[in-house]
């Protein structure tokens, strides 16, 4: 494997469609293996920057590298695991003792399997692609888990105990792939590979608990409705700005609505009930004159979630329309609230509020030369206004102090709604205030 090392890292930034063609030219080196292992560990960098950093490591295809988790991803999918493992001994006395193992039995590249070993779980791997797992056995023990159980096996209807044997798992986690034959991407659970609806009963049969990876596309009122009443929580996850997973946990003795917990960074979980939800009454501003103090933009996991009016009770927010999801904090709600809502999303100071018409472009395109630019619920584009207004982008848009621009549709308890330009200027700790 030196030999193979040397060449990806010496290869690195080539041309793969060249190294291919130039194969002849290494006849030791498996050129195929070499070409998707480079290409992986482009994909990978960002992603799981200490796989990246450790050369030995192969992949025997792309799409595993494409599909795989995060590291930041996988490990609060450890958390999750573990905080199951944590009810489970408080409720030692009415269940079986809770082992610390965990089935993973779609493991793909292993990024999963191996985030679950480091929570402290036994672990075995489960992956039908013989070359995966062939990777996977190489892979763990460069990595230090030489440990993880590995298994070959398809996943199929009446056959998850052949596949579990004696390992007797608390806990069975899946990500069943979302594209078809042909390679194209699928949302519905029944078109995944393996079909989860098809299967949960005989996982609920060898497990208490089956954690099951959704695409962050998919309809959550949908999946809690056909996963069935044995679906005891909804995990939003998003990472980097953007909602990245949906995670469904099965637990066998749950009966009810699930809870939903949306996670904007791994320490900072949004907890709320579906009566929550249900029960939560919208607020909106008396009028144009109260819109001041500060805007609240939620993050991509609280706007998939969709808990947009209790957004307001927890925090005493008052919604700009229906369908507008941004939120007024009046200026004297103190540090505390706009503390925690700088884990949830992005905090604006207002500055100014200005007619989305003619004469209120104009003056906002004289007045801030540079500005971010972004619509909510108006036919117009933040393109389009950005065009308008003459904008050139700010410099950063992610410190303090860059100024902001929203163009979105008002609507009033005590009025007519209007389409206005809020101004506004990014908060980002609470020293700037």
């Amino acid at each position: 494997m030196t030999a193979f090392r040397d060449f990806i890292l010496g290869h690195t930034e080539d041309d793969t469609a060249a190294l291919l063609l130039a194969r002849e030219k290494w006849p030791d080196i498996d050129m195929s293996l070499a070409v998707n292992t480079i290409e992986s560990r482009r994909k990978l960098k960002a992603k799981l920057p200490a796989w990246y950093g450790c050369p030995d490591l192969i992949y025997p295809n792309t799409i595993s590298a494409e599909q795989c988790s995060s590291s930041e991803t996988a490990a609060l999918k450890a958390s999750v695991a573990a905080s199951l493992a944590a009810h489970d001994k408080m409720a030692a006395e009415e269940k079986p003792a809770f082992r610390g193992h965990i089935a993973d039995l779609t493991g793909g590249l292993g990024a999963d399997s191996c985030a679950f070993r480091e929570a402290g779980f036994k672990v075995l791997y489960n992956e039908m692609d013989e070359a995966l797992c062939n990777a996977a056995r190489h892979n763990f023990r460069i990595l230090g888990h030489d440990d993880i159980i590995i298994s070959g096996k398809e996943v199929k209807p009446g056959g998850v105990s052949g596949i579990i044997g004696e390992f007797a798992p608390d806990i069975i986690y899946l990500d069943p792939a979302r594209r078809d034959g042909a390679g194209r991407k699928v949302f519905l659970m029944e078109d995944c590979r393996p079909d989860i609806l098809a299967l949960k009963d005989e996982l609920l049969g060898c497990a208490q608990y089956v954690m099951v990876k959704l695409s962050p596309m998919a309809d959550i009122d949908m999946a809690v409705s056909r996963l069935g009443e044995r679906c005891r929580e909804i995990h939003v996850i998003a990472a980097k700005g953007e909602c990245r997973e949906l995670l469904a946990v099965l637990d066998r003795d749950w009966k009810g609505e699930p809870g939903f917990i949306a996670w904007e960074s791994p320490c900072n979980p949004f907890v709320f009930t579906a009566q929550e939800k249900r029960q939560a009454a919208m607020r909106l501003a008396a009028g144009p004159e109260r819109l001041s103090g500060f805007l609240f933009e939620p993050g991509k996991a609280l706007l998939k979630a969709g808990a947009f009016n209790l957004l307001g009770e927890r925090f005493g927010l008052v919604k700009l329309a229906k369908s507008t999801h941004l939120y007024l904090l009046p200026g004297n709600n103190g540090k505390d609230t706009i503390e925690k809502l700088l884990g949830f999303g992005k905090v604006f100071r207002i500055i100014r509020t200005l007619p989305l018409g003619k004469a209120g472009i104009k003056e906002a395109g004289m007045t801030w030369p540079q500005a971010d630019v972004t619509t909510r619920n108006i036919p117009m584009t933040s393109d389009m206004l950005r065009t308008r207004l003459r904008k050139k982008p700010a410099i950063s848009g992610n410190g303090t102090g860059i100024i902001h621009i929203f163009g979105t549709r008002c609507e009033f308890s005590a009025g007519k709604a209007d389409n206005l330009l809020i101004v506004t200027e990014r908060i980002t700790r609470l020293s700037d205030i």
